[in-house]
């Protein structure tokens, strides 16, 4: 190793430290911490003031003209789903479908489908009514129920597109949306089985929490969409992406509908079709009007602007540590110490993820690290890098990170009974999902 490597990898230290020190210590906004991290990084590496400016300006355009679109439009369709009572439907007939003796599977599914298409701090408020109400009636645990829960929610939020943080990975590493989705099923689903019910049973034994008081719903006694429009709004993108990765695989090159059914499938095209699918559904369904149904939308996107930016400015600080060839100079640790490049990925994303507090600024700053990494080497597979990344994207949520608050606020737990619940079962999530990511990238 050069010492100008080594230089490069203490300003990268540094300017790590710096990001933690000024969210968690000083609480600084995310967004303003990253760019000072993003100078510390400039300046040291003599990019100077105005060139680590231009080049953060730059990887924050890059990383808005990818995603934004993408994530605006997953809250607006959550914002409708939120706001219809489709996910009272959904609980309803899941619960009655899976029986009293199975409810934490019928948790599961539930949080796999109202977390596929809205953020996790919104599908865990929405479905803890829902949760609560399943423990008291079936005498079960209560922490039997809310680990499943968050277990399901964090992979659908860490590892599927529209979720921010897939999104802006996806871009930075050129990986197929549809095809990070299938898999993702694959590597998400076990991982959040083990962490979530088969973890829930230890859990259970040692923690004793009560289910917490909760508001009824907003959309009670309001008319609700009916069960089979409700699922099939919800499968609508998943299926219309999943369809145009197909199309890429089975259809030859040039025709007519694998161009048509590509564009379908692309993320943005799959999205505004869900949008105005559910709109027109929930508007007929619920007697909105137009403009509460505009409202709403609205709504979703005013709620979602300080993460866009979030997520905006760690592609600004990616592309300050490529230009600086900070980057580069990390992407050399994984060969001095010989490490596979996928479970690098997930060590970077672990890092920052752990340091930061953020899932989201974890897996978009480590996919602009691995960018130099993936062009030496073209033959890592680009799905399996984006859920590596994501996994180690949701390793061992504490004290710094929004999330820890926003479960022990929701379940009513101590800080300790957070940690021993909440943190472990994200700690399984990142190290079984990095397990089964390399198990399947060996047999791929």
């Amino acid at each position: 190793m050069t010492p100008q490597t080594l230089t490069l990898l203490l300003l990268a230290v540094a300017a790590i430290a710096v990001l933690v020190l000024l969210v968690t210590w000083r609480k600084w906004n995310a967004f303003i911490a990253l760019f000072i991290a993003s100078l510390v990084v400039g300046v040291g590496s003599g990019l100077g003031a105005m060139g680590t400016l231009k080049h953060f300006q730059d990887g924050l355009g890059a990383t808005m003209g990818g995603i934004a679109a993408v994530i605006a439009l997953g809250a607006m369709l959550g914002k409708l789903l939120a706001e219809s009572g489709a996910a009272q439907v959904l609980a309803e007939r899941f619960s009655a479908f899976f029986g009293p003796e199975r409810v934490g599977w019928c948790v599961a599914a539930l949080a796999v489908t109202v977390g596929l298409v809205t953020w996790f701090a919104v599908g865990l408020l929405l479905l803890l009514p829902v949760m609560v109400t399943l423990a008291r009636e079936t005498k079960r645990p209560f922490l039997l129920l809310a680990i499943p829960l968050l277990s399901f929610l964090s992979v659908m939020h860490g590892l599927m597109p529209p979720h921010p943080g897939p999104v802006a990975a996806v871009a930075a590493l050129g990986a197929n949306t549809g095809a990070v989705l299938g898999w993702g099923f694959v590597i998400g689903l076990p991982t959040a089985a083990v962490a979530g019910p088969w973890f829930a049973r230890l859990a259970a034994r040692y923690v004793v929490a009560e289910p917490p008081a909760v508001a009824a719903s907003e959309a009670a006694g309001r008319p609700r969409p009916g069960f089979a429009a409700t699922l099939s709004i919800v499968c609508l993108p998943i299926g219309l992406m999943m369809l145009g990765t197909l199309a890429e695989l089975v259809l030859p090159a040039g025709s007519g509908p694998r161009a048509a059914l590509t564009a379908v499938g692309h993320p943005v095209f799959a999205l505004v079709i869900s949008v105005l699918a559910a709109a027109w559904v929930f508007q007929r369904a619920c007697g909105f009007s137009r403009g509460q149904v505009l409202g709403f939308t609205e709504q979703s996107v005013a709620g979602i602007g300080m993460a866009l930016l979030v997520v905006a400015g760690g592609g600004g600080f990616a592309r300050v540590l490529r230009e600086a060839k900070v980057a580069d100079a990390m992407g050399q640790v994984a060969g001095v110490l010989h490490l596979p490049p996928l479970v690098y990925a997930w060590m970077v994303a672990a890092f920052i993820r752990v340091a930061t507090g953020s899932a989201t600024v974890a897996i978009t700053a480590a996919a602009g690290v691995m960018v130099p990494v993936l062009e030496a080497d073209p033959t890592i597979h680009r799905e399996m890098l984006v859920l590596s990344i994501g996994c180690g994207s949701l390793f061992l949520s504490h004290l710094n990170d929004g999330g820890f608050w926003i479960v022990k606020e929701s379940l009513g737990l101590t800080v300790g009974q957070t940690l021993r619940t909440w943190t472990v079962t994200e700690t399984l999530i990142g190290l079984i999902g990095l397990a089964l990511v390399l198990v399947l990238n060996s047999l791929l």
